[in-house]
């Protein structure tokens, strides 16, 4: 973690900002293993570089803590005495899909493999599409990357210029910190449904694909909307419902096969879907090698949500909390992204919902 990005983070459950306590020598700005304490009862720790910043995380790396936090067991036990029904909320919602996206980019070989069958040139012109903006004007800009995947895309926009704070709940955040190269890229392990960021802060928020794989789609797009500074960009990426049998009926199995225990359903998919999906695809002139194919039917059948949505749904969500210029930006056969600038409605706007 460089000290440079401490400013920007926050306490998830508190909102309060967070004291250091630094475990290895700081070096040319950086800190390996660090305890960032918020004001009030919460801790987390920094381990590999990277500040785990989830609600749950006193749980998740109780031998780190334990280790170096003297009274560490007097604290757990305050935390779940006096927050029970939040951890047992948490824990809960995230046990399976920190797992499911923990599988599927572990998959991923850096050297080799394209993230959305692209290149690096393909992966910032989908982002600066996506977004609405160009080389020239992400320039400078603050850009909260809500749910990063592997990271790659985070290093492209930080060479364009712009200052990146990634974050990813799954710990293929590791992999990214571990392949940064960019010292604007910066990563966080955190949950879209508590942003462990500054709020108002950023000139864009983006969230490519995540807000379908939790539990309310538009409950987190309510927890990250915040983060966004007045007259600053909010991009959504979403799945959008098709007519399309095969499409539905894979819709319909995932809903019994996602419950399986994740080891199994990657051999299961292995065995059942992917020889049909390979020969689909080389027939269509894909040429995806044998991980990217896995990575993209564990993508749609291992999550345990995989929500669909209308493009004037969306509008809604932005709608209602007074975001204007709402546009769809990109449109492809499974989804399309969506963006609205934060501020007030005009009164044409308000005409249109």
């Amino acid at each position: 973690m460089l000290t440079s990005l401490f400013k920007t983070l926050r306490c998830p459950v508190t909102r309060s900002p967070l004291r250091l306590q630094s475990i290895t020598d700081i070096a040319e700005g950086e800190i390996l293993e660090g305890i960032l304490f918020a004001d009030e009862d919460w801790f987390y720790p920094v381990i590999k570089g990277i500040p785990r910043l989830i609600v749950e995380a006193f749980i998740d790396y109780e031998d780190f803590l334990a280790k170096h936090v003297d009274d560490y067991f007097d604290r757990r036990k305050l935390l779940e005495k006096k927050y029970s029904r939040l951890i047992s909320y948490v824990t809960k919602k995230n046990r399976r899909t920190k797992n499911s996206f923990s599988l599927e980019w572990k998959i991923f070989d850096y050297e080799k493999d394209r993230t959305w069958d692209q290149n690096s040139t393909g992966m910032i012109s989908r982002f600066l599409e996506e977004t609405d903006e160009t080389l020239e004007t992400v320039k400078g800009k603050m850009v909260f990357d809500a749910g990063c995947g592997n990271g790659l895309l985070d290093e492209y926009v930080a060479q364009a210029g712009a200052i990146v704070l990634a974050m990813d709940f799954s710990l293929s955040i590791e992999k990214a910190y571990e392949r940064r190269k960019n010292a604007n890229a910066f990563f966080v392990q955190g949950d879209i449904e508590f942003p462990p960021v500054r709020f108002e802060y950023f000139d864009i928020v983006h969230c490519s694909g995540v807000l379908v794989c939790t539990r309310d789609p538009e409950l987190s797009f309510s927890c990250i909307e915040p983060c966004v500074k007045k007259a600053g960009k909010l991009s959504v990426w979403l799945y959008r419902p098709r007519k399309n049998f095969i499409h539905n009926l894979f819709n319909t199995v995932r809903r019994i096969t996602s419950k399986l225990p994740l080891g199994f359903q990657y051999y299961f998919y292995l065995v059942t879907l992917f020889p049909a999906s390979f020969i689909i695809k080389r027939l269509k002139g894909n040429n995806q090698n044998i991980r990217e194919m896995m990575i993209d039917i564990l993508d749609w059948f291992s999550p345990e949500f995989r929500w669909e949505h209308e493009p004037s749904e969306a509008r809604a969500w932005f709608h209602k909390r007074n975001y204007g210029s709402i546009k769809i930006t990109t449109v492809t056969t499974f989804g399309f992204n969506i963006i609205g600038i934060k501020g007030e409605i005009s009164t044409n706007e308000h005409r249109n919902i």
